[in-house]
């Protein structure tokens, strides 16, 4: 299986990587902007590994998003790529909803023009990851959230990121992604 991911090289998405490429034997394509948060250096030890490719491409590159596709036809697409950080959100906004609202778009886009364009789409799966912070706070007593929790963002990165979940669902219901 071929698995593009975005923000592999991020905390989480790194070890997803590794976990992909060393003990599932997957071909992985990483998709990275390497912002503060992305750190190629701790996939490293992949480089040469002939089950492992980075793509150094901003997720707003919606040409480079295209070409992507064009040039590794993945069998998948795990989405973790985002602009976090509840306080960063409020020192600056903009980055979030251009990354986590515009980006998640461009990439939406840009795999459902792919999955149409296969023979066999229905073997195509789209991951997107989100985040509790769109949940909104707990209290130490109330029960943890589920799935049916309903959403309640407090700051500019959660808002973005419970945008992108609903882009991520809407394209699944509108067009079958």
């Amino acid at each position: 299986m071929k698995i593009l991911v975005t923000g592999g090289c991020g905390f989480i998405g790194s070890n997803l990587v590794r976990l992909l490429v060393e003990d599932k034997g997957a071909s992985v394509i990483n998709l990275d902007k390497l912002t503060y948060a992305g750190n190629a250096e701790s996939l490293a030890d992949l480089e040469g590994n002939l089950n492992y490719c980075f793509e150094q491409v901003d997720l707003c590159d919606a040409a480079a998003l295209s070409a992507v596709f064009t040039k590794h036809q993945p069998d998948a697409v795990m989405h973790l790529a985002a602009e976090s950080h509840v306080d960063r959100s409020i020192d600056g906004p903009g980055e979030f909803i251009q990354t986590n609202v515009v980006g998640t778009f461009n990439l939406l886009q840009a795999a459902l023009e792919y999955w149409r364009s296969l023979s066999d789409g229905n073997n195509f799966r789209f991951l997107h990851v989100s985040t509790d912070e769109v949940y909104g706070s707990l209290a130490a007593n109330e029960p943890g959230f589920t799935e049916t929790t309903p959403y309640d963002p407090h700051s500019p990165y959660s808002a973005s990121k419970a945008a992108s979940d609903h882009l991520a669902r809407t394209w699944n219901d509108t067009y079958g992604l």
